[in-house]
């Protein structure tokens, strides 16, 4: 099983989350653009510590949108999102080439993310960029989006991501953050999830109904109050459990 977090989604002045202490629990780092969060001081410095510790680099991509840190949906004409993805990638493969890496995969970002779940259009427009700008990419996303499905269509290789500490639907789509109850905070229950998640067993959704979330990757956080020790825990309990934690691409160990 992989483990990956959002990084570098600090801008300027701005801290957010302690990319320091995840890229030590992590196996892939989800690195934010500059399009929803980052600049190239903070981004560079993710990639290179990303490097150093063995952990594989994606590119968190996402909307055009610092001041809603991309969780605002935005009507996109598909060519402009297209471009805008490519150029997203672009700027991270630099920092990624001169820390001695690599980006491995795309992961979109926030609204984006969520949007492509169903958004055929813009999902088309994200997958036409991957396949324009590296076909061998991976692709990151939520079980059943219209982004897997047309990604795997395309011919990319995709994996499926679940999310440690977000709530999920009954029909096993993300709840709204917007909604109470959004994000979950308890570590050890949080850990106990993940557990499940790993073993392919069902977890309750925000109804109390049971459902299944087949996952290659688990997503932590990292700008959730208790982030890094919700990634420990989650860790921890994998580990202890015997599940081997890698990397679902290459260029991490």
């Amino acid at each position: 099983m992989d483990l990956n977090a959002d990084l570098a989604e600090g801008f300027g002045r701005w801290e957010l989350g302690d990319d320091e202490a995840l890229l030590g629990v992590v196996t892939s780092a989800n690195v934010a653009c500059g399009f929803h969060a980052g600049d190239s001081v903070v981004i560079r410095a993710a990639v290179t510590r990303a490097a150093e510790r063995g952990v594989a680099v994606g590119a968190q991509v996402g909307y055009r949108d610092l001041a809603g840190f991309g969780r605002r949906f935005i009507d996109v004409p598909p060519r402009e999102l297209t471009d805008d993805v490519i150029y997203q990638i672009g700027a991270l493969a630099g920092f990624a080439r001169v820390a001695g890496t690599e980006v491995g995969y795309v992961k979109p970002h926030g609204a984006l993310y969520n949007a492509i779940v169903h958004h055929a259009e813009q999902a088309a427009a994200v997958v036409e960029a991957v396949r324009a700008y590296d076909p061998g990419l991976a692709v990151l996303g939520l079980p059943g989006s219209e982004w897997l499905s047309q990604a795997e269509q395309a011919g990319l290789r995709t994996f499926r991501e679940a999310f440690a500490d977000r709530a999920y639907t009954p029909e096993g789509t993300l709840v709204s953050r917007r909604e109470p109850g959004a994000v979950l905070h308890d570590p050890e229950e949080i850990a106990q999830r993940c557990l499940k998640l790993a073993a392919g067993e069902p977890i309750r959704a925000v109804d109390g109904s049971e459902i299944e979330v087949r996952a290659d990757s688990i997503c932590v956080h990292g700008d959730s109050p208790g982030a890094v020790a919700i990634a420990q825990a989650v860790r921890d309990r994998l580990s202890g459990a015997g599940v081997v934690l890698r990397p679902f691409v290459a260029g991490g160990s």
